[in-house]
């Protein structure tokens, strides 16, 4: 069974730059068919998906968020991180890395974090 485990700091400076990374056992980011995002939920509201990095390793961002996220990889130690840069308050959230696939044309998740809470804050 696949496991994700997120990491990095809990508390970023408004203007710099958050960095997560996803740890995953159990199952190889680079096994065909699946996807690894990073999802959000910031206090009060929703879940946003903010991007992935495929199997093949492509990447894909959501528009409201491309211009200041980046997503990564490292095969070596089956990771893949987040960076999102010039961070303000309205970043704070809690941070879920999660695998997923496509089922029919749409996406889904079938492993997930436990989530990790960062507080951008001077």
């Amino acid at each position: 069974q696949v496991q994700l485990q997120e990491s990095g700091p809990g508390l970023v400076k408004p203007s710099q730059t958050l960095s997560l990374t996803c740890t995953v056992s159990g199952g190889s980011i680079t096994t065909s068919y699946y996807t690894w995002s990073w999802i959000r939920q910031p206090p009060g509201k929703g879940l946003e998906w903010m991007g992935v990095i495929r199997y093949d390793d492509s990447t894909y961002y959501s528009p409201s968020l491309k211009s200041r996220t980046s997503i990564s990889r490292d095969t070596s130690k089956n990771q893949f991180s987040l960076q999102l840069s010039s961070v303000t308050p309205e970043d704070t959230a809690v941070y879920y890395c999660a695998r997923g696939f496509l089922w029919r044309g749409l996406p889904k998740y079938d492993s997930w974090g436990r989530g990790t809470q960062v507080t951008v804050s001077s």
